[in-house]
């Protein structure tokens, strides 16, 4: 998943990042030490407020590199919290963007400033940057400017397209074991949940509450199988498909990417008097690979080929929001001959910082550490190419995007089968049309999960659903959050339904803001989870 830069008082008492709690009913937390004792020093939080999130308070965390062995190498983890304020207090609420390789620490202020504030008052909203990831230490970036224009064209459609592809990713890779070689054994799912262990000892909480999107869904289940006891409430949005860690969970994105770019080509065309580009929607989509085929030939502005208008127009698939200004970036290429929007959009949505390739040089570390990647690239060539004849859309830039792993210097572990009925009432929250998580995905985790409650959206297609508009979706996390309700269906896959909001309209002016709390929300969820 691409990482874009674009986070009481009473019973409770909460002092430079200790926490004791006396609990205000029987599902609020209990303290991690008894009353006679002294709590262990926590985490100490000092102000890192921004005029967003004024209340935010950041803080650091040494864990172990290798939690094997406690005693070794310590590796720090940035923490960052917005403090409860009301009486009731309901204990620490971890969040987590995805990814992997996403910071969580903006996160925090998001999330505590976007529920109800009555919601949001008991509880410590807590962000961190996972190992690796941000500010914490050591940040891995493993071969700054990999992502740098003009790249290879993606489609390996002669042998020497195909070597170029395959030479960067074996750099890549080659980096990556060169630089972390004692670092990147310990870069994964397992142990970064046993770091979200950390985190909740720290804080001196015997239970904890986790907020997840994305990848964080799959963090957050992958924690609740290692520690079900540990776990109070549960929030997954946007639910990886466990059973597809990862090979297989990017060979579905590639399908479920190919319908949602279709589903923005025809909301193009249902807009032809602001983008005339046509009424059909299969015009309009052989103009969009018009213009790929262009670019290939000459990049606009000198940085956008192929490759790189690919990525502008993948995140497209995870938020409708972007929807206006990619198609005002095409039709004004397209129509007017004119690539200066097209440059402006890759700048805003596609280009990567230092920033992108250190969430880019985690989320590689953990996919390919994680579980098993085919190691003879026979394999991917032949599953890319059958897929391409299907979605042609994200096939092979998808493909090229996690091509180090058929290279990647470590070995791989064992997916963890995160099956289990030990645990309080889960709340899974999935868009029907999501493609980053595709929908079966959430519902095979909502079946793996016992006593999980699934609300669905209708008809949704972002990445990423609560917190981003939808008051239906948003009611039911309140209720959640506020003492543990989750719906009950009588049958069928959803517990609840939610109708999707309705897709957006064309830009009234160019100079249109996207300051919306969708648009928040998905400038600080990574990318390809």
């Amino acid at each position: 998943m691409r990482q874009r830069a674009v986070v009481l008082c009473g019973a409770a008492v909460i002092a430079a990042g200790t926490v004791t709690a006396v609990p205000a009913d029987a599902s609020a937390p209990r303290p991690a030490h008894p009353a006679s004792a002294a709590p262990a020093a926590g985490p100490h939080w000092e102000k890192c407020a921004t005029e967003d999130y004024p209340t935010l308070q950041c803080a650091t965390l040494e864990v172990p590199l290798d939690h094997a062995r406690p005693r070794g190498r310590q590796i720090t983890l940035a923490l960052s919290r917005v403090p409860h304020t009301a009486k009731t207090y309901q204990g620490p609420l971890l969040v987590n963007p995805g990814g992997p390789g996403g910071s969580g620490l903006t996160l925090a202020g998001f999330v505590a400033s976007s529920l109800p504030a009555k919601v949001a008052a008991q509880y410590d909203v807590i962000g961190f940057d996972p190992r690796g990831v941000g500010k914490s230490t050591p940040a891995l970036d493993c071969l700054p400017g990999h992502f740098d224009p003009v790249r290879p064209d993606s489609l390996p459609d002669t042998p020497e397209a195909e070597r170029a592809n395959l030479a960067r990713a074996e750099s890549f890779a080659d980096a990556c074991g060169d630089k972390y070689a004692d670092v990147l054994p310990h870069i994964d799912t397992v142990s970064a949940a046993r770091d979200v262990d950390a985190i909740r000892a720290a804080l001196g909480a015997e239970r904890l509450n986790y907020f997840g999107y994305s990848y964080g869904t799959y963090l957050g289940a992958v924690y609740a199988k290692l520690y079900p006891q540990r776990v109070r409430r549960l929030v997954l949005d946007s639910v990886v498909g466990p059973d597809d860690v990862w090979y297989d969970a990017n060979l579905n994105q590639d399908l479920a990417f190919n319908d949602r770019h279709r589903a923005f080509l025809a909301w193009i065309a249902g807009h032809d008097a602001a983008y005339g580009l046509g009424t059909d929607p299969e015009r309009v989509e052989d103009a969009w690979y018009a213009m790929r085929a262009a670019l290939a030939k000459r990049p606009a502005g000198g940085k956008v080929g192929a490759s790189e208008l690919e990525d502008t127009y993948m995140p497209g698939g995870y938020y409708n929001g972007y929807w206006p200004y990619l198609a005002e970036a095409f039709a004004a290429y397209v129509n007017d001959e004119d690539s200066g929007p097209l440059v402006e959009a890759y700048d805003n949505f596609g280009a990567l910082d230092a920033a992108g390739d250190n969430g880019y040089s985690v989320y590689t570390a953990v996919q390919c550490r994680d579980a098993a990647w085919p190691r003879d690239w026979d394999e991917w060539r032949d599953d890319s190419w059958d897929l391409y004849a299907k979605a042609p859309f994200m096939v092979w830039n998808n493909a090229w995007y996690n091509a180090p792993c058929a290279f990647w210097p470590t070995g791989s572990r064992e997916p963890v089968d995160v099956a289990g009925g030990d645990l309080p009432p889960v709340l899974m929250f999935q868009a029907t049309g999501d493609a980053a998580t595709p929908y079966e995905g959430g519902v095979a985790a909502h079946r793996l999960l016992r006593d999980s409650a699934l609300v669905v959206e209708e008809g949704g297609g972002n990445h990423g659903i609560t917190l981003s508009g939808n008051d239906c979706l948003d009611e039911h996390l309140a209720a959640y959050l506020t003492d543990g309700t989750v719906p009950r269906g009588e049958g069928g896959e959803a517990d609840a339904v939610c109708p999707a909001l309705p897709d957006p309209k064309p830009l009234e002016s160019k100079a249109a803001s996207t300051s919306s709390r969708g648009s928040t929300l998905h400038a600080l969820l990574g990318f390809r989870g």
